[in-house]
């Protein structure tokens, strides 16, 4: 018999429109509501008066706050003071993943009034969290992160002694994630895709796994299919943009999804000292590094652990985005390589070296590298194949 376990996960509410029921849904908490947003795309749309409209309608209040960069535990902290006065009855992100993972940090932090650091993963006390947490609601405007469907708010601090690490704990699992694709109509083609190819990530690394599952294995199979067929039209704005943004919301809701349950691997192992050492934004180093990344653990199953059972899903990833079967293993791991560097060029995902990257710099990314994410890639990479995933793309 198979053994697995899924962890929680939000009530979910999926499709066009879907916005329209969040005043219905915050109003059954209460009228007293935080709105975490982004500090422009969303607030510049006509849908965020209209949202207000609607609060006001119901009687409801509201304060509001922005994320303006990623955000760090100082910014995190300096919220959770501004607003430890009120009572608010939920608190709703609306935005990318630095939006949503504030407001999720910040549900966690209002009535338990520890500074974020106390609970912070590997770099302060890590003290046990009991909540209670504010209810939180988590409403993505781009297609990548996957954060409405996550345990863990990302915060980071920047620069040479920076860090990038989470606050993590299934109290912080959002009560409903509302995932509109209409929201994504205002994101910019460079959002498109660093984020798609962040989802496009997540997936690929959930499937192969070493904590993968028959379930998670046919979410992210799924989401590789929607990738597949709207992820470069979207981005070029071509063809059906109803449901390539569909497709898109769907594809980063899953891999949301599958990396709570799974882990992930190389690549986001690399993204964490990459995001904090270097202005580079999460999604970008996703996309760089997909190929080459892909490329090494490959290689190294190949020559250490031929009969790695992730070779067989790997093949089969190669057959769902190049669509079509191979008959010859190499054939489709060099055409799965292939298409992924494709993906990076047409996508036009700069270099390591465009956010200061030089060779210099590698060991202290690599020495860095070895996080949760590292721990779940199929294959233990030594530092030298991990620096030959970093020069490809410096």
């Amino acid at each position: 018999m198979m053994i697995f376990s899924i962890a929680r996960l939000p009530r979910i509410e999926f499709g066009a429109g879907t916005l329209n029921k969040l005043p219905d849904i915050v109003s059954g908490y209460g009228r007293h509501v935080l709105l975490v947003t982004g500090a422009h795309s969303f607030i510049n749309t006509p849908h965020w008066q209209q949202l207000l409209n609607q609060f006001q309608q119901r009687n409801m209040t509201w304060q509001h706050a922005t994320i303006v960069e990623e955000p760090s535990p100082g910014k995190i902290d300096d919220l959770v003071k501004t607003y430890a006065g009120e009572d608010f009855a939920a608190i709703v992100g609306i935005g990318g993943g630095s939006a949503l993972d504030a407001a999720k940090a910040i549900a966690g932090l209002l009535r338990v009034r520890h500074p974020v650091m106390d609970y912070l993963e590997g770099v302060g006390p890590e003290l046990p969290y009991h909540g209670p947490a504010v209810p939180f609601i988590a409403v993505p405007t781009t297609a990548g992160t996957g954060s409405e469907a996550t345990k863990n708010a990302v915060l980071s601090v920047q620069g040479k002694h920076g860090f990038k690490k989470s606050f993590r704990h299934d109290k912080l699992v959002a009560e409903y994630a509302i995932v509109d694709p209409d929201l994504l109509t205002s994101c910019p083609p460079d959002v498109i895709a660093a984020n798609g190819m962040d989802a496009l990530t997540q997936l690929l690394e959930s499937y192969v796994s070493s904590r993968a599952n028959p379930l998670t294995d046919a979410l992210a199979i799924s989401g590789l299919h929607a990738v597949r067929e709207s992820l470069v039209p979207l981005y070029r704005q071509q063809g059906d943009l109803p449901k390539h943004r569909g497709n898109m919301a769907y594809a980063a809701l899953l891999s949301g999804i599958t990396l709570a349950q799974t882990g992930l691997g190389s690549v986001h192992g690399l993204a964490s000292p990459l995001g904090a050492f270097y202005p580079v934004p999460h999604g970008v180093v996703c996309g760089t590094l997909v190929a080459s990344a892909t490329k090494m653990n490959l290689h190294s199953m190949q020559t250490r652990e031929p009969d790695h059972p992730a070779l067989a899903k790997y093949r089969h990833v190669a057959e769902i985005l190049c669509q079509q079967p191979f008959s010859d293993t190499t054939a489709a791991f060099n055409a799965l390589i292939e298409l992924l560097a494709q993906w990076t060029e047409t996508l036009a995902l700069p270099r390591l070296s465009h956010y200061g990257l030089q060779s210099a710099g590698l060991d202290h990314v690599i020495v860095n590298c070895r996080g949760s994410s590292m721990k779940t890639n199929p294959i233990v990479l030594t530092d030298g194949e991990i620096r030959q995933i970093l020069l490809e793309r410096l």
